[in-house]
Order: C-alpha cells, then sequence, then structure tokens
C-alpha cells in the first residue's frame, strides 16, 4: 500500500520534538507540505496558509493539526471538506461543540478524525489499567505538577481564554484516568485559581467520584520548581499502585512492575494509519468533557500575577 501524503498545519516545538522523528520512523505515512505562520521543515514544500496548502497540495491524504486550540477548529473544517483525515492535537478543540461537528462532518465526508491522547500512549499505562481491573479500588489521587515556564515560556496563547491554563498538561492525566479506571468519574468540586493577570487557571483542585462514591482526588499546578511529578496513586485492595512519570512506570507497593522506553507519538501515528486504513475515527472527548465541568463547577480564586 503507498504511503499516506501526510501534512502538518502549526510547525512548532511539539512537532519538531516528536511529530516528525516520529513520521520520519513510519512507513505509512510520507511529509509532502507544511502550513506555518512562522516555521518550515527543511526538505518539504512549505506554505504561510492551510489554504495555499491545500489548493497548491491536490496529494494530500491526511492533515496533523499542531497549532494551538483556539484555531484548530477552522483548519480541521476546511481539511475535512476538502476530503483530507485529520490528526488532532490534544486538546482536540476549543469548545466540545466544536469537536462534535468536526467528528459529524467526518462522518459525512468519509474522512477519519483521530482525536489524539498522548498519555494514554505512555508505556505502562496499559499495564496500570489491567491492574485495576484486577482489584478493588478505594481511592486514586493525581498529582500533577509542573513548572510552566520550562515547558511552555513565552506562549502567551495558553494564558488566554480557551488556551486550558494549568489544564494543558492537567489534560493529561485526565486522559489516563479516563482510561484505566474501570467506570466512568463525575466531578464533584473545584477551586481553580487564576493568576489577576490572566484567562486561564495557574492551578487546580479537583475531586470527582463515581457511581459507586470511588473517591478521586486531583491536583494540578504550574508553579512547581525541581522535580517535576506526573504520577496517579491508587490505593487498591492488592496494594498501592503509583503510576508515575507521566505513564512511563508502574509500582505495586513499592516495587517496580513496569517500565519501557517513552513511544507516546510513535504510537499515536501507528493508530493514525490503522483507523485511517479501516476507515473510521477515533474521536473520545471525556478528557475534555472534564476540563469543561471543571470550569462550570469550580469555584474562582485569584492569585498573584503571573509573569515569564
Amino acid at each position: 500500500m503507498s504511503p499516506i501524503n501526510l501534512a502538518i498545519v502549526g510547525v512548532g516545538k511539539i512537532v519538531r520534538d516528536q511529530h516528525l522523528p516520529s513520521i520520519a520512523k513510519n512507513a505509512n505515512f510520507k511529509l509532502v507540505a507544511t502550513a506555518s505562520r512562522h516555521g518550515t521543515v527543511e526538505g518539504v514544500n512549505s506554505y504561510t496558509t492551510i489554504e495555499a496548502m491545500l489548493d497548491a497540495e491536490p496529494s494530500i491524504d491526511a492533515v496533523s493539526l499542531c497549532m494551538p486550540p483556539q484555531y484548530r477548529y477552522e483548519a480541521a473544517y476546511k481539511a475535512l471538506v476538502a476530503g483530507k483525515h485529520v490528526f488532532l492535537e490534544k486538546p482536540p478543540g476549543a469548545t466540545l461543540s466544536e469537536v462534535a461537528d468536526l467528528e459529524a462532518l467526518a462522518n459525512k465526508q468519509g474522512a477519519s478524525l483521530f482525536a489524539s491522547w498522548h498519555s494514554r500512549y505512555a508505556p505502562a499505562v496499559e499495564a496500570a489499567k489491567a491492574f485495576l481491573a484486577s482489584t478493588t479500588i478505594k481511592s486514586v489521587h493525581v498529582i500533577w505538577k509542573e513548572d510552566v515556564r520550562h515547558w511552555h515560556p513565552n506562549q502567551d496563547w495558553i494564558w488566554q481564554a480557551g488556551g486550558l491554563g494549568v489544564f494543558d498538561p492537567g489534560i493529561n492525566a485526565l486522559s489516563i484516568v479516563t482510561h484505566i479506571l474501570p467506570r466512568p468519574v463525575f466531578i464533584t468540586g473545584a477551586v481553580l485559581e487564576f493568576p489577576e493577570n490572566r484567562d486561564a487557571p495557574i492551578a487546580a483542585d479537583i475531586h470527582f467520584r463515581d457511581a459507586d462514591g470511588l473517591p478521586v482526588h486531583a491536583e494540578f499546578d504550574w508553579r512547581q520548581t525541581g522535580k517535576q511529578s506526573w504520577d496517579i496513586v491508587a490505593e487498591t485492595a492488592a496494594g498501592q499502585m503509583v503510576l508515575s512519570e507521566g505513564g512511563a512506570k508502574l509500582s505495586i507497593d513499592g516495587r517496580l512492575t513496569f517500565a519501557e522506553p517513552e513511544q507516546e507519538y510513535p504510537s499515536l501515528y501507528r493508530r493514525f494509519a490503522e483507523i485511517i486504513k479501516a476507515g473510521k475515527s477515533d474521536v473520545d472527548v471525556a478528557p475534555l468533557r472534564h476540563v469543561a465541568d471543571a470550569f462550570m463547577l469550580g469555584k474562582r480564586k485569584f492569585v498573584e500575577a503571573f509573569h515569564d
């Protein structure tokens, strides 16, 4: 089967760090074009808008959209109308309504739409899911704390309305939690901390439960310096489970049971090729729905201004 001719829209840090190396190693794809206001990829035709790219490159089969979520819907709509398969970086959109409309359009066009959640493909996530399915869960504690100055320096879009703020990393934790827990959970309360000069939160404290009352507590914070924390801790009848380092390692009662090298984005592109070949979409909005619920139910607490 011929490679899928792929284009990227939005050539930034995540594209250079993750997308380009993953595409280069996947024989299912051939990168043929990019569209970005500033970024280019050497040896690949470059355009400044998706419209110009789609007009000039009719051979494009699929498009990966890697711009900020506030601008993703319009680009995805144009790609789907043109009959292209679409890969959505996380989060899949700025609102749930946008994503629902894109999914309906993809179905109408016979195109594949992929709402990607890279943290679900962290190496120990499936092992954690299997462990939790084998026992009784008593409680879950999510600690996702990192230094925004290190990971998102001078990225103003992330602090604007729709940029998600601390939920940009926090949604990674939610994508894992919604995948590994055997039953859906629902937000019962939240406190969101907003810097007085920003439109998106810098921290969030959220409580969930499932239909049986299982307590789940999540702490997200962008002010952590030093060692970063990306951990999910579950107290269970079979001992304490710790899924650490963003899903890279799994420990049970202090004993490391699973650890493999990170392969998140290569796994995403394998999945994208799979759904294109199968003629279907993969659009799970559960993590984004939890973020929307947090904004609906969360109490706002204003804290000191944040400056890069």
